[in-house]
């Protein structure tokens, strides 16, 4: 379940992603799956190929990404993953408790 956004940070991430660039949208996240993740980056772009190369410089792996049908491809940063990612991005600012 996903909480912690507004609407037009979503409709921002979602223009970003249909230009082509690489976006970064963090949110509060619960899932039992991953119990130790209050949050995660998703982290989208139209242009797989783009997105694949952006993910290669952090080890992520191109069938990782969430190919959805709503046209909003991405990958799910969590953990120390998410955090390692987001300080080498500058974006410390999204580095929530």
């Amino acid at each position: 379940m996903a909480f912690g956004i507004t609407r037009q940070e979503l409709l921002e991430w979602k223009q970003k992603v249909d230009k082509g660039e690489i976006a970064f949208l963090t949110h509060y996240w619960l899932d039992s799956r991953f119990p130790e993740s209050k949050t995660v980056t998703k982290v989208g772009c139209k242009d797989i190929e783009k997105l694949v190369a952006w993910g290669k410089r952090y080890g992520l792996k191109k069938e990782w990404i969430d190919k959805r049908k709503d046209g909003y491809p991405h990958f799910d940063l969590l953990g120390q993953k998410q955090k390692e990612i987001l300080e080498k991005e500058g974006l410390t600012n999204d580095l929530w408790p």
